[in-house]
Order: structure tokens, then sequence, then C-alpha cells
């Protein structure tokens, strides 16, 4: 049998501020559910708490059926960490500390050939064997063939950081899928997986047996493979027993019959104080009052033991104003344009007002594309040009904004905009920026909070042409839909590079860079060109 119970967790962060209170839920044999929530709701904690990598202050984790982990950043190893290694941290306890002791014994063999030594290794090559590594290797080499097309041998020692984060990705996600462990934890297993990878991922959980708890942002494969959806908000936890595609309307019904209910109490309460004090004032001037004085008492003190309902959690409040501007009828024209060694010259007009969703295989020169009409130097033969009176605004895939490190959201907004503290203050506040958010550093704002605070200086930068790079993958469900209605306001032009397919539906064109080199127009979105090419 595989599940995860946690029973009253309670888990506060290191400046003292309560995270997760009293959360407790269950997950049972074979269901797939995903965490949802808020950036910074505790998601990812919960997940680590569960894994142990960290203590909670109070209550209790239990598992079955051997846990698996995959973390939020696979490849956070040490910088010369191999394929082996990477497998490695995802094997069961005891081939992992099999194989450290392994490695130990080789190490001591190297220095020194005594009998001692050769005894130690051969205990060392048994204790192995005892456990499963060599059989687990038998399985990694699936796993490297399935994932990175190479066998185990022959990729064993390459280094981690030569692979992509898809290829870090889907290797892991072989081996927890594939291996023994029947309880999995994955934090965001979809993020720079391209869409074929997240449809493989999606019929993979479909199909397993095993027990699945997942974060993550992506609202199609939460549709296609959740059917259990389990919330962190105000640092509690409620589970919607249905899917996805059932899951607004249950938070929202959820939310009105809390409210209903403290009304309730509320009302209540009022009630027995009114009528605590009526008593007490008849109390002063009648003896005989006294007993119904006190019995009123005791009821209104054992009504507040007891405490009010639980509170509704209040709403993500985010507004995202994105004005944009008129511009000449042609926003982007490319005349014979190629990318140098990326793809074939190719000839695009966009015209003012369009949403144009730009998709294709990881490496086929989308983000350069946006790179260079967003005025940076990107290698090209052909023309590439903006219209009359186009202002374009930039959003970078790895938030990567080296001027912005080191400072915080106010200073940003304050000194790039000409705008006093106030100021800046409203306009962070309708991106949930306020507070004590907008007092840290750039750096160490979650990447769903490092996102909203870019497309914040897009709003403020008065660009026309907004040029968007992946601009959901770290944004929460609340983040990514006030964005698409930020779009469907902006009076502009929107060109997007996107993996993520409920975003992608609202866009008027889809332009597809090829991995042959062809960059053409699509009717409909094109994942897989895989099919494209069976269908002709």
């Amino acid at each position: 049998m595989a599940h995860v119970e946690i029973a009253h967790l309670t888990h506060v962060l290191p400046d003292g501020r309560p995270l997760l209170n009293d959360v407790s839920f269950r997950i049972g044999e074979g269901v797939k559910a995903a965490l949802v929530g808020p950036n910074g709701a505790g998601k990812t904690t919960l997940l680590r708490l569960i894994a142990g990598d960290l203590q909670p202050v109070e209550g209790s984790v239990t598992s079955s059926g051997g846990l698996g982990v995959m973390r939020q950043f696979v490849g956070g190893l040490r910088d010369s960490s191999t394929v082996h290694d990477l497998l490695l941290s995802v094997a069961p306890p005891a081939v992992r500390q099999a194989a450290e002791r392994l490695e130990q014994a080789e190490l001591v063999m190297m220095e020194r050939d005594d009998e001692k030594a050769q005894m130690r290794y051969a205990q060392a090559i048994t204790d192995y064997t005892d456990a499963g590594g060599y059989d687990i290797e038998v399985l990694w080499d699936t796993c490297t063939v399935a994932a990175l097309g190479v066998p185990y041998d022959r990729v064993k020692y390459r280094e981690v950081s030569t692979l992509s984060g898809g290829e870090q990705k889907r290797l892991v996600l072989e081996a927890l899928l594939r291996g023994p462990d029947q309880t999995l934890l994955l934090d965001e297993p979809d993020n720079y997986l391209d869409v074929p990878g997240k449809e493989w991922l999606e019929g993979q959980l479909r199909e397993t047996p095993k027990t699945v708890l997942l974060v993550s942002h992506d609202r199609q494969l939460l549709a296609n493979a959740a059917d259990r959806i389990v919330t962190v908000e105000s640092g509690g936890v409620w589970i919607h027993g249905g899917g996805f595609t059932t899951y607004a309307e249950a938070r929202r019904a959820r939310n009105e019959r809390l409210d209903e209910l403290r009304r309730r109490w509320d009302e209540e309460h009022a009630k027995l104080k009114a009528l605590v004090n009526m008593l007490k004032n008849k109390a002063r001037y009648n003896d005989g009052m006294a007993a119904a004085y006190h019995a009123a008492q005791t009821r209104l003190r054992r009504f507040v033991e007891a405490g009010p309902p639980e509170e509704a959690p209040s709403d993500q409040h985010i507004s995202m104003r994105l004005k944009g501007g008129r511009t000449g009828k042609r926003a982007v024209i490319c005349e014979g344009l190629e990318l140098t060694g990326l793809m074939r010259p190719f000839d695009l007009e966009v015209w003012y007002g369009e949403r144009v969703a730009v998709l294709g295989s990881n490496g086929s020169g989308k983000s350069h594309f946006l790179r260079l009409l967003a005025g940076e130097p990107v290698a090209h033969t052909g023309v590439g040009r903006l219209g009359a009176r186009v202002v374009p605004g930039h959003f970078a895939q790895t938030h990567a904004r080296p001027e912005l490190l080191g400072r915080t959201p106010v200073d940003i907004v304050m000194s790039e905009h000409a705008l006093d503290k106030s100021q800046a203050m409203k306009r962070l506040a309708r991106y949930e920026l306020a507070g004590l958010v907008a007092e840290q550093r750039f750096d160490t704002l979650s990447g769903g909070q490092q996102a909203r605070l870019q497309i914040l200086l897009l709003e403020l930068s008065g660009a026309t042409l907004l040029l968007l790079d992946e601009p959901t993958d770290n944004l929460d469900l609340a983040s990514a839909e006030a964005l698409q209605a930020g779009l469907d306001a902006f009076d502009g032009t929107v060109l997007a590079v996107t993996h993520d397919r409920w975003f992608a539906a609202d866009f008027d064109r889809y332009l597809v860079f090829g991995s042959d080199g062809r960059v053409y127009e699509s009717p409909h979105p094109v994942w897989d060109e895989s099919r494209v090419v069976r269908a002709r």
C-alpha cells in the first residue's frame, strides 16, 4: 500500500512567521494529487517536510511504499556532478548508502592495495549488490536511452551541467516512474519540458499505479492528470475531490460557505454579548436575575473558547493594467530574416493589435527572435524591424536582469519610473508585491514574484509591443489568469513564446519555429511536428 498522511503539521519560518498551521490530509493509494496555491504559500516547503528535508515544529508525516522525490531544481548537486550522481540522488536510500560506501572503498583501493582494503572493497561490492545497486543500473540504462537516446555506460560520467533543463527533468522522471518507490513527490516536474514532454508526463501519470503528489502551475497538465487538488493557502490546506476543471467553482462555493458560517457566528456572538449585558444590568437591581446572568456568561465564554469557524482565504487581487498605445498598422516586419545557424530565411508581418504565439522546440531560435526585436545584438541576416511608434517591452524567460540584483522592488519602481514611495507601493500592491516583499532583494524573490515585478515594469514602461518569453512559467494560477486578463485589455501588439497550452488558446496567430529550420504559420497550435508530418 502506497500513501502519504500528514497529521497536525505546523511549520514556522526562520524569521518567526508561521507558514503552515495544523495541516492534516491523506493521499491514498494510486491517487494523483496536485498541490496548488499562491506563490510563497508553502507548497515546496510542504513537500520538503514530507520528504524529511525539513522538520516540523509540531505534527507528523507518514508514508508507505518507499518515497521517491523530485526536487524543484533537479540538477542542484555539486558543480561536477554526473549523470550517475543525478540518478543516484533519486535512488532508494539503501542504494545511495551502499553506493557511497562502495565509492569510499574504491578511493581507499586507489591509495593502497593491501588485504584490508581489498576485503573492504569486496564487502562494499556485496552490500551494493544486496541493496539492488546493479539491478537499478539496468533500470538506469532504460532511462538514459528513453530520455537521452544513449545507453547508461556511455553517459554515466557526463556532467549534468551539459544537459538541458528538460533533459534533466525527463531523466529523473524516467527513473522515478520506472523505479521501485511507490509514492512520488514531484516539485514542478513539467518546468523546462516542451509540450510533447508534458503530454508524455500526463500519460505516465494517468497510467502509473503509483501514488503521486505534485506541484505544478500548468493548468492543462492539472486538468489532464490530477484527480485531487490540494490547495495550500492562508497557512492551511483543503482538498477538492474532483479534477481541475471543477476546481474554480468548488473553491468559490467553499469560500461562500465559509463566509456564511462566519457571518452566522458573528451574529450569534453579538446576540450572546447583548444578552449578557442585558442580564448584567437587570441583575444590578434584581437578585433573582443573577443565576440567569451567570449562565449567560458561561454560555458566552464557552462559545468564544470554541472559536469562530474557519475564515475564508482572501483572494489574490492582482490587477495588471497593461496600457499600450496606438502604433502604425504594421508592428513587426521581417524580410528574408535568418538568425545565424538557427533557421531558414522567412518573411513575416504582424499587424497592430494582433496576439501572436511563437511555438516550437527548444533551441529553434524563438527566444533569440524576441531578443532581436527587443533591440539586443543577435547575429542575423535579412531584415527584422519594428513599425512606426512601436515601443518594445521584453520579458526574459530566465528573469536574467543583472541590473536588478541586490535592489528591492520598491527601489526599482521608484528609481526607474520617477515615483515617490507611496506611488510605488500602490503599484506594487496591485501585483501583490507590497508589504515585506517590497523590501526584499530581487534575487531573493520567488520565481513568481520576479515574474510579476517584470510585468509591472513592462506596464510602467509604456511599451506598445510586448515580447514575452514563457511569461506563465513561474506564475501561480491567479497570476496567470490576471496576466491573460491584462493582455485582453492591452491596447497594443503581443508576441509570446510559450509552451503553456491553456495560455496559447487565447492567441490569434501561431508562428511555428520548426525543428527543420522552417518558420511557418499554422491556423492552430502545433506542439508536436511529427503529428503534422503524419497528417500530411
